[in-house]
């Protein structure tokens, strides 16, 4: 008969109750490609659309977008992990990665402020790739780094995001008259480099900053110069062969060795990091760079300028710089944003979830005297 002939034991289980079984369990923990663009629009998309040609080739087509837009943040990451994405009001919500929407590698993406429950007078501002917030031994060995405008910074464990609610929690106090600048995960042993318009830099190692909770103001990580003086940017630096890149409001910048800043304590107003004139302007940005960067200086008019790191030499950390580019009467820059190409910033990476080097993305409505943030 064919039942014994070409039976077998069967291989399906009945359960009495699927009580037990949420949708993470129906989901394969598949590594995914995670793509930011400057304007907010997020997407992630199977990575065998980035792994299936052989180097050497042209290429393939990338994301989508508009004239204006582009792609600031790619990383991998597995289908369970979180995204922690911070507000400009010091809010911090949740996403796993296989909420965000599935795109093609060459479409667009969705705007991400459609994804979460954000006021409408906030702005999304930053945002950081995390592995399993349930694994104990992670969440108590990483640590969330905030900075404020007016030099406040707040270290606090990642433990303490490890609990998701939907409407989002508050990652910091803000005060009248500060917003939140920079968020960055960290793993207790980074070096702090905050900048100010004033176009001085202090750097410290993190461990002087002792881990608070959730709703703590922050202690000063830096002195401002004078009333009109602000933090314009905050790098948490791990590489020690990494180099510093800070651009000035006429478009003046310049690269420098990250050796050049001494390590000095917290909350001093640090040394001069570029050499501020009314030639240069004050400074708008300060990145994180190596050679594998590019970066993409963008004004307001919408003039976007995109320039490899590798082609700017090394300088002395209190000079001028050089002209990176020319403004037209009237024009101002918006923005610096440290970018990778997507196909190299894929090769470049394991494929552990880690995220690639880069800063935090731009809200495109808030652009004024932001830095990479």
């Amino acid at each position: 008969m064919l039942r014994d002939k070409f039976g077998d034991d069967r291989r399906s289980v009945i359960e009495f109750s699927s009580a037990d079984l949420s949708i993470e369990d129906m989901i394969p923990d598949d590594h995914v490609v995670i793509t930011i663009t400057h304007a907010g629009y997020i997407k992630r998309t199977n990575l065998a659309e980035y792994r299936s040609q052989a180097r050497g080739g042209i290429g393939s087509r990338g994301t989508v977008a508009r004239e204006e837009d582009f792609v600031e943040h790619i990383f991998t990451a597995s289908n369970h992990d979180w995204l922690l994405v911070f507000t400009q009001k010091g809010r911090c919500f949740w996403m796993r990665v296989y909420e965000i929407p599935e795109g093609a590698k060459a479409s667009k993406g969705r705007a991400i402020q459609n994804l979460i429950q954000i006021e409408q007078d906030d702005k999304v501002l930053a945002y950081i790739p995390t592995g399993d917030l349930m694994n104990e031994e992670y969440v108590n060995n990483n640590f969330v780094i905030l900075c404020t405008r007016k030099g406040l910074i707040k270290k606090t464990m990642l433990e303490a995001y490890s609990r998701p609610r939907s409407s989002g929690i508050n990652a910091i106090t803000i005060v009248d008259g500060d917003e939140l600048l920079a968020a960055r995960l960290t793993n207790g042993t980074n070096e702090v480099i905050m900048a100010t318009r004033e176009g001085k830099a202090i750097r410290f190692n993190e461990s002087t900053v002792r881990a608070v909770g959730r709703t703590a103001q922050g202690v000063r990580g830096v002195t401002l110069g004078g009333k009109d003086d602000e933090v314009i940017g905050m790098v948490c630096i791990e590489k020690p062969e990494t180099d510093i890149l800070v651009v000035s409001e006429q478009g003046f910048g310049k690269r420098s060795a990250l050796e050049d800043y001494r390590i000095t304590n917290r909350g001093g107003k640090g040394v001069k990091t570029i050499n501020v004139t009314e030639k240069t302007g004050n400074l708008i940005s300060i990145l994180a760079v190596d050679n594998e960067h590019d970066f993409m200086i963008i004004n307001k008019s919408g003039i976007a300028i995109r320039l490899e790191v590798d082609e700017l030499r090394v300088m002395g950390r209190a000079t001028q710089g050089v002209k990176l580019i020319s403004l037209r009467e009237g024009d101002e820059i918006a923005a610096v944003c440290s970018v990778l190409p997507e196909d190299d910033a894929i090769d470049n990476q394991e494929v552990t979830g880690e995220e690639a080097p880069g800063e935090a993305p731009i809200d495109p409505e808030n652009l004024e005297n932001n830095a990479g943030e």
